[in-house]
């Protein structure tokens, strides 16, 4: 997935468990973005990822990370807002590598639920 990539990109240390939760947040805010928006956003999505299967998705990520192109940089600051909000909410010691603060280890009966989660459900 091309957001898996972007957070790699723009986190490098994040941990794998914390990355996968955070595109697993951002999907599932795309999932309920008004019916026009959401449309937008998978032909978005459709044609880069279309150019991830012919460039490779991390090498793409990279580009589009660095370079915003007309809608394709729209998208990239979508994932981009939803995925920093996410780890700086549910982990606010993050250091702005996505390394997680010492002393400080990915807690497995967190669940995910974080307050900004609860402000999704009420948009």
């Amino acid at each position: 997935m091309f957001a898996e990539h972007l957070v790699g990109h723009d986190l490098p240390a994040l941990p794998a468990e914390r990355r996968h939760e955070v595109v697993a947040f951002a999907a599932r805010r795309v999932a309920t973005l008004p019916t026009p928006m959401r449309l937008g956003v998978g032909v978005v999505a459709f044609v880069v990822d279309g150019g991830s299967r012919a460039v490779g998705r991390r090498r793409l990520a990279a580009f589009l990370a660095d370079h915003p192109l007309p809608l394709c940089g729209e998208y990239v600051r979508l994932l981009r807002s939803l995925t920093y909000a996410y780890v700086w909410d549910t982990w606010p010691s993050t250091a702005v590598d996505g390394r997680p603060a010492a002393g400080c280890q990915p807690d497995p009966s967190e669940g995910g639920t974080t307050s900004a989660d609860a402000v999704g459900a009420r948009l």
